[in-house]
């Protein structure tokens, strides 16, 4: 399976206006991509496709929400109209909402999975029929960590991440079944410093975070970038979010006891947030059309990601670890 180089695809990112989407279309226009950005915010998306044109890049903007399926198709349509083809979908809109299970209105869960789940599946329906056409292209999905373990206070969430999950098991198949060479990828970030923490609606009484620690968009940013050129089935983002995946294959109880010691109050900051603050459920916000959160003076780049997108260096230490402990070995010996 051949991926084009960056600068020969049209990519669309979805989720664009902020966070791991507006990161990951600035790092693209960089690399001369082709884009169509897309978003429910208009001023967000105004601001980027400004940045991008300062870069010397190409965008095309669409206002869309995507749990309507007309509007998600209208980004795969634009993309043809602006460049004649479709290469790339990354698919990063997301909403969330902190709240226990027992405080989640069946409103406010339909719409959650709406936005997180059923729009996933509405953007690989928009792309695909173009890229089958062409005979080749990638889907990139952007579940959690959260599609291999829930946190508290995430039922709807982590439901809709579960749900990525198993539909693009269920896909790759299919595609592989009609020799398609398509690239179907689940990139699974840990926790990461983006606005939407901000914009979530949240029934703590405080404003939530990440359960720490928190890495920063660029490495979720970079993981997209190497799937678009690299055909790779699941890329997991910060070390904490590997640790906590292999955790629970090994043994959940010991996972249901680790959340049950540290989920709840590692999610709230010390800042008052009533359930009446704005937030991005149902409408968009303004004030948030930007990469980074709050949380920049803690989040940290993800070496384990890095490695897993430089093969070469991957091995590289592999070899080295081995070296030593063949030494340490025959020293013993």
């Amino acid at each position: 399976m051949q991926l084009k180089p960056i600068d020969q695809q049209v990519i669309a990112v979805v989720g664009a206006s902020s966070g791991i989407g507006r990161e990951t279309a600035l790092k693209l226009a960089a690399k001369n991509a082709k884009l169509v950005v897309a978003a429910r915010s208009q001023p967000g998306l105004d601001s980027l496709v400004e940045e991008i044109t300062a870069l010397g890049g190409s965008a095309t903007a669409i206002v869309a929400d995507v749990s309507e399926f007309e509007q998600v198709k209208a980004i795969a349509d634009a993309a043809i109209a602006a460049y004649g083809r479709l290469d790339t979908w990354v698919h990063c809109a997301a909403i969330n909402l902190y709240a226990t299970f027992e405080q989640t209105t069946p409103e406010e869960f339909q719409r959650v999975i709406d936005v997180n789940f059923v729009g996933q599946v509405y953007g690989a329906m928009a792309a695909l029929p173009h890229l089958k056409r062409q005979g080749s292209g990638a889907l990139i999905h952007i579940s959690s960590v959260e599609a291999r373990r829930a946190l508290p206070y995430h039922s709807a969430y982590a439901a809709a991440k579960h749900g990525i999950k198993g539909f693009l098991k269920s896909l790759r198949v299919e595609l592989r079944h009609e020799k398609l060479p398509i690239s179907v990828t689940n990139i699974m970030p840990a926790s990461i410093n983006t606005p939407l923490f901000n914009k979530s609606r949240t029934k703590l009484g405080v404003k939530p975070q990440g359960l720490p620690p928190i890495y920063q968009p660029a490495a979720v940013a970079d993981a997209i970038l190497y799937a678009t050129e690299h055909p790779i089935r699941d890329l997991v983002v910060g070390g904490a979010g590997q640790a906590i995946s292999f955790a629970q294959a090994l043994s959940p109880c010991f996972m249901d006891a680790l959340m049950l010691l540290i989920g709840f109050q590692l999610q709230k900051t010390d800042e008052p947030k009533s359930e009446e603050a704005p937030d991005n459920l149902f409408e968009p916000i303004t004030g948030f059309d930007r990469v980074a959160g709050d949380f920049s003076s803690r989040s940290r780049m993800s070496y384990s990601a890095w490695l897993a997108t430089h093969p070469i260096a991957k091995w590289g230490v592999a070899a080295t670890a081995i070296s030593i402990m063949g030494l340490a070995i025959l020293n013993v010996t």
